[in-house]
């Protein structure tokens, strides 16, 4: 059986299966195993962690413990409680017509900001006034209707993550400071900050960038360097505002302190600091690495609520959850009926009730004829049941984004 431990109740025989710590980026430790040595207790303290997974099975059991599917039960009765109001964000268009315009913001933005980052690595200055006009042009897409840009955010190479994880971090910052009602100004340069937010990992030698497997404690002091250098070729640049150096700057800060640079705490974290740290790591955790395979996005979510009070804002999380809604686009969720459907869209006024592209029968067991069915259309009658694992049906989700 896999159980719930706190850090403190670890002891030398158990055997970890997870040391759920994935909000903490190129994390170096050893992720299960049986400890052998008070060296790794102290080592996992250190980090930062809360709680760890175990398995007694293979290992020492703890009284102090919490079967792992009451874990689950609880994060998912707090998902659907958090998930109660309806979103923020309102669609103006319809996607189909949103997705051309979408498309090609999508692909200038990847284009910018890589050539950007090579310039800079060369050792040019910042071109900020292009940056500028791809912010207002996301954000415009985002008012339009947010279903394009967050359809093609879950279409992914793992191998190009760093440009695709600055552009889809800009993308859920427009969608937050949309939901947040945040003065104009203020998301504007929110959304900067997010799309020049790893700037400064032109200074991070490529052997460590680029690294496939875990990185040494040495390597990842390196790593953590990155945070300080963004922070500091912005405040270089002219036409960057405080708010993009903040937001920039603090995207790894917790409110525990075990964040960094600067290990802040609390309030001592900006609001838009602790809002970008809640979509810098749903977007690393549900996103597929070299190193490193993604949840799905109600996964995400869920571990979003799990690490809340500690290491996120607890009330910014749940509003998170209210913007992105339930099942966010790309979600895998199994119906009554037995069939398998991909969210492509978004409910405003119920967010039980999305868009979905079916394709797959789970009682036969094998692939269907692709349809589109609206779970808000008068007459039907299939319902939600849950999210599932794309993996356990071998179902590639990007295949039916668009």
């Amino acid at each position: 059986m896999i159980k719930r431990i706190p850090v403190s109740a670890l002891k030398v025989g158990m055997y970890i299966t997870d040391l759920n710590n994935d909000w903490i980026p190129h994390n170096t430790q050893r992720r299960r195993g049986v400890i052998k040595k008070e060296d790794t207790i102290e080592k996992i303290r250190r980090m930062g962690v809360d709680y760890v997974y175990i398995d007694v099975s293979k290992g020492l059991d703890c009284q102090d413990s919490e079967p792992a599917h009451e874990v689950d039960r609880r994060n998912e009765s707090a998902l659907q409680r958090a998930g109660e109001q309806t979103p923020g964000v309102f669609k103006r268009v319809a996607v189909a017509e949103e997705m051309v315009f979408a498309q090609q913001v999508h692909n200038q933005a990847q284009g910018l900001v890589g050539n950007l980052m090579n310039n800079v690595k060369l050792g040019g200055a910042i071109d900020i006034a292009p940056i500028h006009q791809l912010a207002d042009e996301l954000q415009s897409s985002i008012l339009r209707n947010a279903n394009a840009l967050s359809c093609l955010g879950r279409i992914r190479e793992k191998d190009n993550y760093l440009l695709e994880h600055s552009v889809n971090l800009s993308v859920l910052m427009s969608l937050f400071g949309n939901y947040r009602k945040l003065p104009s100004e203020a998301l504007h340069q929110t959304i900067v900050g997010a799309l020049l937010h790893d700037i400064g990992k032109i200074l991070t030698p490529d052997d460590i960038l680029h690294k496939p497997g875990r990185l040494t404690p040495e390597e990842f002091e390196v790593m953590k360097a990155h945070a300080r250098h963004s922070r500091d070729i912005l405040k270089a640049t002219e036409g960057i505002g405080e708010l993009a150096i903040v937001t920039a700057a603090e995207h790894h800060e917790r409110l525990d302190g075990s964040g960094y640079p600067e290990g802040l705490r609390g309030e001592e974290i900006s609001v838009y600091g602790r809002m970008v740290a809640i979509t810098d790591v749903y977007d690393a955790i549900t996103s597929d690495r070299v190193y490193h395979k993604g949840m799905t996005p109600t996964q995400g979510l869920k571990k979003l609520l799990e690490w809340s009070g500690g290491h996120l804002d607890a009330a910014l999380v749940k509003e998170f959850i209210r913007c992105v809604g339930l099942y966010p686009i790309g979600s895998l969720v199994l119906l009554e009926s037995g069939r398998l459907g991909v969210v492509i869209e978004t409910n405003d006024e119920d967010q039980r009730l999305p868009i979905l592209r079916v394709m797959y029968n789970t009682r036969f067991r094998m692939p269907i004829t692709v349809d589109t069915l609206d779970l808000a259309k008068p007459g039907t009658q299939d319902r939600i049941l849950s999210s599932v694992d794309p993996e356990d049906y071998k179902i590639d989700v990007r295949k039916f984004l668009v």
